[in-house]
Protein backbone atom coordinates (compact mmCIF):
# COMPACT_ATOMS: atom_id res chain seq x y z
CA UNK A 1 0.00 0.00 0.00
CA UNK A 2 2.95 2.27 1.11
CA UNK A 3 4.63 1.73 -2.43
CA UNK A 4 1.78 2.56 -4.50
CA UNK A 5 0.85 5.89 -2.54
CA UNK A 6 4.43 6.43 -3.28
CA UNK A 7 4.14 6.09 -7.08
CA UNK A 8 1.63 8.51 -6.76
CA UNK A 9 3.34 11.01 -5.41
CA UNK A 10 7.03 10.61 -6.39
CA UNK A 11 6.99 13.29 -9.12
CA UNK A 12 5.71 16.06 -6.82
CA UNK A 13 7.92 14.59 -4.15
CA UNK A 14 10.96 15.09 -6.59
CA UNK A 15 9.88 18.04 -7.74
CA UNK A 16 9.74 19.69 -4.39
CA UNK A 17 13.26 18.11 -3.64
CA UNK A 18 14.69 19.71 -6.50
CA UNK A 19 13.27 23.28 -5.60
CA UNK A 20 15.27 22.58 -2.30
CA UNK A 21 18.56 21.59 -3.80
CA UNK A 22 18.55 24.87 -6.14
CA UNK A 23 18.22 26.75 -3.12
CA UNK A 24 20.89 25.46 -1.77
CA UNK A 25 23.28 25.74 -5.07
CA UNK A 26 22.12 28.96 -6.58
CA UNK A 27 24.75 31.65 -4.90
CA UNK A 28 23.19 34.26 -2.95
CA UNK A 29 24.14 37.23 -4.52
CA UNK A 30 22.19 35.71 -7.32
CA UNK A 31 19.04 35.10 -5.50
CA UNK A 32 18.68 38.95 -5.08
CA UNK A 33 18.99 39.64 -8.54
CA UNK A 34 15.25 40.36 -10.12
CA UNK A 35 12.77 37.54 -10.56
CA UNK A 36 13.52 37.26 -14.38
CA UNK A 37 16.87 36.63 -13.97
CA UNK A 38 16.27 34.38 -10.93
CA UNK A 39 14.16 32.09 -12.84
CA UNK A 40 16.67 31.60 -15.91
CA UNK A 41 19.20 30.99 -13.42
CA UNK A 42 17.30 28.38 -11.61
CA UNK A 43 16.13 26.69 -14.87
CA UNK A 44 19.83 26.51 -15.82
CA UNK A 45 20.99 24.84 -12.66
CA UNK A 46 17.73 22.61 -12.78
CA UNK A 47 18.75 21.52 -16.22
CA UNK A 48 22.04 20.59 -15.20
CA UNK A 49 20.90 19.16 -12.21
CA UNK A 50 18.76 16.68 -14.09
CA UNK A 51 21.93 16.12 -16.45
CA UNK A 52 23.99 14.87 -13.78
CA UNK A 53 26.60 17.61 -14.19
CA UNK A 54 25.95 18.92 -10.56
CA UNK A 55 26.59 15.59 -8.59
CA UNK A 56 29.83 15.92 -7.54
CA UNK A 57 29.16 19.10 -6.15
CA UNK A 58 28.86 19.60 -1.87
CA UNK A 59 26.54 20.76 -0.50
CA UNK A 60 25.43 21.08 3.32
CA UNK A 61 21.70 20.01 4.45
CA UNK A 62 19.88 19.59 7.61
CA UNK A 63 18.90 16.23 8.41
CA UNK A 64 17.01 14.21 11.25
CA UNK A 65 17.82 12.38 13.69
CA UNK A 66 16.21 10.26 15.18
CA UNK A 67 17.36 9.95 19.41
CA UNK A 68 15.71 7.62 21.50
CA UNK A 69 16.69 6.70 25.30
CA UNK A 70 18.97 3.67 25.92
CA UNK A 71 16.70 0.95 26.97
CA UNK A 72 16.72 -2.78 26.59
CA UNK A 73 14.01 -5.05 26.76
CA UNK A 74 14.21 -8.56 27.92
CA UNK A 75 11.53 -10.42 27.54
CA UNK A 76 10.78 -14.60 27.06
CA UNK A 77 10.10 -14.09 23.25
CA UNK A 78 12.46 -11.77 20.85
CA UNK A 79 11.50 -8.16 20.44
CA UNK A 80 10.87 -8.88 17.02
CA UNK A 81 7.83 -10.71 18.25
CA UNK A 82 5.89 -8.02 20.49
CA UNK A 83 3.33 -6.70 19.02
CA UNK A 84 4.04 -2.93 20.55
CA UNK A 85 6.78 -1.23 18.31
CA UNK A 86 8.00 0.70 21.67
CA UNK A 87 10.47 2.63 19.80
CA UNK A 88 7.42 4.03 17.35
CA UNK A 89 5.56 4.32 20.51
CA UNK A 90 7.71 6.68 22.01
CA UNK A 91 9.12 8.35 19.00
CA UNK A 92 6.48 11.35 19.28
CA UNK A 93 7.83 12.03 22.99
CA UNK A 94 11.01 12.69 22.35
CA UNK A 95 10.87 14.72 19.07
CA UNK A 96 13.37 14.87 16.65
CA UNK A 97 17.14 16.97 16.64
CA UNK A 98 18.54 18.23 13.14
CA UNK A 99 22.22 18.75 12.29
CA UNK A 100 23.95 19.80 9.30
CA UNK A 101 25.67 16.98 7.05
CA UNK A 102 27.49 17.69 3.72
CA UNK A 103 27.21 15.69 0.98
CA UNK A 104 27.11 15.28 -2.79
CA UNK A 105 24.43 16.50 -4.94
CA UNK A 106 23.47 12.88 -5.73
CA UNK A 107 23.26 12.04 -2.34
CA UNK A 108 21.74 15.28 -1.02
CA UNK A 109 18.84 14.63 -4.37
CA UNK A 110 17.95 11.28 -2.70
CA UNK A 111 17.76 12.05 0.72
CA UNK A 112 15.84 15.27 -0.20
CA UNK A 113 13.21 12.88 -2.40
CA UNK A 114 12.23 10.43 0.79
CA UNK A 115 12.14 13.52 2.91
CA UNK A 116 9.68 14.98 0.53
CA UNK A 117 8.09 11.51 -0.09
CA UNK A 118 7.66 11.15 3.81
CA UNK A 119 5.67 14.73 3.91
CA UNK A 120 3.70 13.60 1.36
CA UNK A 121 1.83 10.18 2.53
CA UNK A 122 -0.69 10.15 4.96
CA UNK A 123 0.32 6.96 6.85
CA UNK A 124 -2.79 7.06 8.89
CA UNK A 125 -5.12 6.54 5.83
CA UNK A 126 -2.40 3.75 4.49
CA UNK A 127 -2.83 1.71 7.47
CA UNK A 128 -6.90 2.14 7.33
CA UNK A 129 -6.44 1.00 3.76
CA UNK A 130 -4.27 -1.81 4.72
CA UNK A 131 -6.61 -3.04 7.54
CA UNK A 132 -9.22 -2.42 5.09
CA UNK A 133 -7.84 -4.82 2.70
CA UNK A 134 -6.36 -7.23 4.76
CA UNK A 135 -10.37 -7.43 6.52
CA UNK A 136 -12.12 -8.01 3.18
CA UNK A 137 -9.19 -10.02 0.60
CA UNK A 138 -6.86 -11.08 3.43
CA UNK A 139 -5.32 -14.43 2.46
CA UNK A 140 -3.52 -16.29 5.99
CA UNK A 141 -1.25 -19.69 4.85
CA UNK A 142 -1.01 -22.19 7.59
CA UNK A 143 1.75 -24.79 6.58
CA UNK A 144 3.02 -27.69 8.45
CA UNK A 145 -0.52 -27.91 10.26
CA UNK A 146 -0.02 -31.82 10.83
CA UNK A 147 2.80 -31.15 13.18
CA UNK A 148 -0.27 -30.10 15.91
CA UNK A 149 -2.93 -32.65 14.77
CA UNK A 150 -3.33 -35.33 17.62
CA UNK A 151 -6.35 -36.25 19.90
CA UNK A 152 -6.48 -35.61 23.64
CA UNK A 153 -4.55 -38.61 25.72
CA UNK A 154 -4.27 -37.19 29.03
CA UNK A 155 -0.39 -36.96 28.70
CA UNK A 156 2.73 -36.05 26.52
CA UNK A 157 2.82 -33.62 23.53
CA UNK A 158 -0.49 -34.37 22.57
CA UNK A 159 -2.28 -32.32 25.26
CA UNK A 160 -0.36 -29.30 23.97
CA UNK A 161 -0.62 -30.13 20.09
CA UNK A 162 -4.78 -29.87 21.24
CA UNK A 163 -3.92 -26.68 23.04
CA UNK A 164 -2.96 -25.04 20.80
CA UNK A 165 -6.17 -26.13 17.69
CA UNK A 166 -8.17 -24.71 20.28
CA UNK A 167 -6.01 -21.71 20.49
CA UNK A 168 -6.00 -20.57 15.92
CA UNK A 169 -9.41 -21.86 16.54
CA UNK A 170 -11.41 -18.74 17.09
CA UNK A 171 -9.12 -17.34 14.80
CA UNK A 172 -10.43 -19.00 12.13
CA UNK A 173 -13.66 -19.17 12.92
CA UNK A 174 -13.62 -15.17 13.01
CA UNK A 175 -12.84 -12.44 15.61
CA UNK A 176 -10.56 -9.48 16.30
CA UNK A 177 -7.20 -9.34 16.83
CA UNK A 178 -5.06 -6.51 18.32
CA UNK A 179 -2.12 -5.61 15.80
CA UNK A 180 -0.05 -2.75 15.72
CA UNK A 181 -1.66 -1.58 13.10
CA UNK A 182 -4.99 -1.51 15.03
CA UNK A 183 -7.32 -4.30 15.44
CA UNK A 184 -8.53 -5.93 12.18
CA UNK A 185 -11.64 -8.78 12.46
CA UNK A 186 -10.62 -12.03 10.75
CA UNK A 187 -13.89 -13.10 9.66
CA UNK A 188 -13.90 -12.46 5.28
CA UNK A 189 -9.83 -13.48 5.84
CA UNK A 190 -9.45 -16.89 3.91
CA UNK A 191 -7.41 -19.11 5.89
CA UNK A 192 -5.95 -22.20 4.00
CA UNK A 193 -4.00 -24.69 6.07
CA UNK A 194 -1.31 -27.32 4.38
CA UNK A 195 0.62 -30.20 5.70
CA UNK A 196 2.33 -33.54 5.06
CA UNK A 197 0.23 -35.76 7.02
CA UNK A 198 2.55 -38.87 6.83
CA UNK A 199 2.31 -39.55 10.26
CA UNK A 200 -0.75 -38.09 11.27
CA UNK A 201 -3.85 -38.12 9.48
CA UNK A 202 -6.72 -34.90 8.64
CA UNK A 203 -9.05 -36.84 11.22
CA UNK A 204 -6.96 -36.41 13.68
CA UNK A 205 -7.68 -32.44 13.78
CA UNK A 206 -10.06 -31.76 16.45
CA UNK A 207 -13.86 -31.59 14.77
CA UNK A 208 -14.49 -27.65 15.33
CA UNK A 209 -11.05 -27.39 13.15
CA UNK A 210 -11.92 -29.85 10.64
CA UNK A 211 -14.80 -28.30 9.95
CA UNK A 212 -13.34 -24.91 9.36
CA UNK A 213 -11.51 -26.40 6.47
CA UNK A 214 -14.23 -28.36 4.63
CA UNK A 215 -12.51 -28.35 0.94
CA UNK A 216 -9.45 -30.89 1.11
CA UNK A 217 -7.01 -31.54 -1.93
CA UNK A 218 -4.16 -34.12 -1.94
CA UNK A 219 -1.27 -33.05 -4.11
CA UNK A 220 0.72 -35.16 -6.54
CA UNK A 221 4.51 -35.58 -6.31
CA UNK A 222 6.37 -33.51 -8.84
CA UNK A 223 7.09 -35.00 -11.90
CA UNK A 224 9.97 -34.45 -14.40
CA UNK A 225 8.13 -32.26 -16.56
CA UNK A 226 7.13 -29.20 -13.34
CA UNK A 227 11.17 -29.59 -12.47
CA UNK A 228 12.32 -28.51 -15.60
CA UNK A 229 9.13 -25.80 -15.51
CA UNK A 230 10.57 -24.64 -12.18
CA UNK A 231 14.23 -24.38 -13.19
CA UNK A 232 13.10 -22.05 -16.28
CA UNK A 233 10.20 -20.06 -15.87
CA UNK A 234 9.65 -18.22 -12.21
CA UNK A 235 11.61 -15.13 -11.62
CA UNK A 236 13.99 -16.34 -9.35
CA UNK A 237 14.34 -19.37 -10.85
CA UNK A 238 17.37 -20.94 -9.79
CA UNK A 239 19.39 -21.34 -13.23
CA UNK A 240 18.64 -16.99 -13.45
CA UNK A 241 20.34 -17.27 -10.21
CA UNK A 242 23.32 -19.22 -10.77
CA UNK A 243 24.02 -17.26 -13.45
CA UNK A 244 23.50 -13.86 -11.90
CA UNK A 245 25.88 -15.17 -9.18
CA UNK A 246 28.97 -16.45 -11.19
CA UNK A 247 28.64 -13.28 -13.56
CA UNK A 248 29.64 -11.07 -10.56
CA UNK A 249 32.69 -12.92 -10.89
CA UNK A 250 33.55 -12.99 -14.34
CA UNK A 251 32.16 -16.62 -15.50
CA UNK A 252 29.62 -16.97 -17.89
CA UNK A 253 27.70 -20.11 -17.50
CA UNK A 254 25.61 -21.32 -19.85
CA UNK A 255 23.27 -24.46 -18.41
CA UNK A 256 21.68 -26.13 -21.74
CA UNK A 257 18.32 -27.36 -21.85
CA UNK A 258 19.29 -30.92 -21.72
CA UNK A 259 21.37 -30.37 -18.75
CA UNK A 260 17.99 -28.90 -16.86
CA UNK A 261 16.19 -32.03 -18.30
CA UNK A 262 19.01 -33.89 -16.62
CA UNK A 263 19.23 -31.92 -13.53
CA UNK A 264 15.32 -33.08 -13.13
CA UNK A 265 15.37 -36.58 -13.61
CA UNK A 266 18.13 -36.48 -11.04
CA UNK A 267 15.83 -34.60 -8.67
CA UNK A 268 12.40 -36.39 -9.43
CA UNK A 269 14.86 -39.97 -8.73
CA UNK A 270 16.34 -39.07 -5.57
CA UNK A 271 13.10 -37.28 -4.50
CA UNK A 272 11.51 -41.22 -5.14
CA UNK A 273 14.33 -42.91 -3.99
CA UNK A 274 14.99 -41.21 -0.51
CA UNK A 275 12.77 -38.30 1.54
CA UNK A 276 10.51 -36.70 -1.30
CA UNK A 277 10.70 -32.97 -0.37
CA UNK A 278 9.10 -31.65 -3.85
CA UNK A 279 11.39 -28.35 -5.68
CA UNK A 280 13.62 -28.30 -2.49
CA UNK A 281 15.66 -31.10 -3.80
CA UNK A 282 16.38 -28.85 -6.92
CA UNK A 283 18.16 -26.52 -4.41
CA UNK A 284 20.96 -29.61 -3.03
CA UNK A 285 21.30 -30.56 -6.87
CA UNK A 286 22.56 -27.54 -8.66
CA UNK A 287 24.63 -26.46 -5.08
CA UNK A 288 26.42 -29.97 -5.90
CA UNK A 289 26.48 -29.38 -9.18
CA UNK A 290 28.26 -26.24 -9.48
CA UNK A 291 30.32 -26.79 -6.36
CA UNK A 292 33.33 -26.82 -8.65
CA UNK A 293 32.71 -23.99 -10.82
CA UNK A 294 31.56 -21.65 -7.91
CA UNK A 295 35.14 -22.50 -6.00
CA UNK A 296 37.19 -21.93 -9.14
CA UNK A 297 35.27 -19.52 -10.82
CA UNK A 298 37.19 -16.21 -9.86
CA UNK A 299 40.55 -18.40 -10.94
CA UNK A 300 39.12 -20.04 -13.83
CA UNK A 301 41.47 -19.22 -17.13
CA UNK A 302 38.12 -20.22 -19.16
CA UNK A 303 35.48 -17.39 -18.36
CA UNK A 304 32.78 -19.17 -20.57
CA UNK A 305 31.36 -22.54 -18.91
CA UNK A 306 28.98 -24.81 -20.69
CA UNK A 307 26.67 -27.24 -18.51
CA UNK A 308 25.09 -30.04 -20.80
CA UNK A 309 24.02 -33.37 -19.82
CA UNK A 310 27.14 -34.94 -19.80
CA UNK A 311 28.29 -32.76 -16.83
CA UNK A 312 25.56 -33.10 -15.15
CA UNK A 313 25.96 -37.10 -15.33
CA UNK A 314 29.68 -36.47 -14.49
CA UNK A 315 29.29 -34.85 -11.44
CA UNK A 316 26.08 -36.35 -10.05
CA UNK A 317 25.59 -39.82 -11.60
CA UNK A 318 27.80 -41.70 -8.62
CA UNK A 319 26.43 -40.05 -5.98
CA UNK A 320 22.51 -40.38 -7.03
CA UNK A 321 23.82 -44.47 -7.03
CA UNK A 322 24.87 -44.44 -3.30
CA UNK A 323 21.84 -43.88 -0.95
CA UNK A 324 23.70 -43.45 1.60
CA UNK A 325 25.49 -40.42 0.06
CA UNK A 326 22.62 -39.13 -1.82
CA UNK A 327 20.42 -39.00 1.49
CA UNK A 328 22.97 -36.88 3.24
CA UNK A 329 24.48 -35.27 0.28
CA UNK A 330 21.56 -34.54 -1.87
Amino acid sequence: MREEKLDVVAENAEANAEDRLLDLLIPPQQQGDGAESLQKTREKFRSSLREGKLDDRIVEIETRERSFPAFEIITNAGVEEMDVNIKEMLHGLFGQKTKKRKMRVAEALDYLVQEEESKLIDMDQIQRIAVDRVEQSGIIFLDEIDKIAGRESGHGPDVSREGVQRDILPIIEGTTVNTRYGMVRTDHILFIAAGAFHVSKPSDLIPELQGRFPIRVELKPLTVEDFIRILKEPKNALVKQYTALLDTEGVKLTITDDAQAEIANYAAKVNESSENIGARRLHTIMEKLLEEISFEGPDLKKKGVRVDSAYVRQQLADIVKDQDLSRYIL
